[in-house]
């Protein structure tokens, strides 16, 4: 299915008008304050879990998958939480749209981009490892405002929300790359460009290897770090931006060069970026997406998790 990014006279569809009602709310809540829009996003967090009750499960199920020895009340505060954390979510997706440059900018700090700078130096891709943090379109917005790059996404099935989420995202990035395209990811990365990938989400069976994350011994995990890193030999740095607890803002954060990446055995590449997903999911584990069903890919006749 192809997505075009101009605005077309089939958005005007009803079946579209619940979709603008929502996008348009969306944009005026935005308007306000910051510190109010933390509090908002907060409680609706917690007003959501009443009727995400499958989601909350999931939250919890993973939680204690990937943390077994973790206490049954600290749990279900972290449960808590991620929740009040996914409502705040919501809102700097708006922020992360319908923002201005200005605006955003005030709202965070940056670490580390002489870390980019330098590994691109002398003309070198650069593969952007991030995670799914709550804030995710919001530090695609930011990262874009220090140095525009490309990232990799799943194209949105319903097309005018895709139409709005390209507009939004490419206010200050360069481009988007459906997450199948791996010739276009190679392309970008021989050509100097810096790639934003997030290989942490289960993404079927497909093009993927069994592997440990957290306690889960058998974790569904994308070789496509592994393949654009044989492929393109770009440099490999994690980024992410975490969300302050005070409600002062961000943290962009970006790390050195991984070193020693090993593309010449696909198993031990990606035991190898689990170990960099948990270190960076651990640095805000309240505001991981935890309700992605992450472990729902299993090995032939192995029971379900959920």
């Amino acid at each position: 299915m192809k997505y075009s990014r101009q605005f077309q006279a089939s958005f005007f569809h009803p079946r579209y008008w619940l979709t603008w009602f929502g996008l348009g709310v969306l944009f005026l809540l935005v308007q306000l304050p910051y510190p109010i829009l933390n509090r908002l996003g907060i409680w609706m967090g917690r007003i959501s879990m009443h009727f995400l009750k499958r989601r909350v499960a999931i939250t919890r199920r993973n939680l204690e998958l990937c943390f077994p020895e973790m206490d049954e009340a600290v749990r279900e505060r972290k449960v808590q939480a991620n929740f009040e954390s996914l409502g705040m979510g919501l809102f700097e997706t708006g922020m992360a749209w319908f923002w201005s440059d200005r605006r955003v900018k005030r709202w965070f700090d940056v670490s580390g981009l002489n870390h980019l700078k330098l590994a691109q130096q002398d003309g070198r891709g650069a593969l952007m490892i991030g995670v799914h943090l709550m804030s995710l379109e919001l530090g695609g917005r930011a990262m874009g405002l220090c140095q525009p790059m490309m990232a990799t996404y799943r194209p949105h099935n319903n097309k005018a929300m895709e139409w709005v989420q390209t507009k939004g995202r490419l206010r200050s990035n360069k481009a988007m790359l459906d997450r199948k395209d791996l010739r276009g990811m190679v392309h970008a990365l021989k050509q100097g460009e810096a790639l934003w990938l997030a290989p942490d989400q289960d993404y079927g069976r497909s093009g993927s290897v069994f592997v440990p994350l957290f306690a889960v011994n058998e974790a569904a995990t994308t070789c496509a770090p592994y393949m654009l890193a044989r492929m393109a030999k770009p440099a490999l740095l994690p980024v992410v931006l975490v969300r302050r607890d005070n409600g002062s803002g961000y943290d962009l954060l970006i790390q050195p060069e991984l070193k020693n990446f090993p593309i010449e055995d696909k198993i031990a590449a990606a035991t190898y970026m689990n170990k960099v997903v948990e270190k960076e999911i651990m640095r805000a584990s309240d505001q991981y997406m935890w309700l992605h069903r992450r472990f729902k890919t299993r090995p032939v006749g192995v029971a379900s998790l959920y």
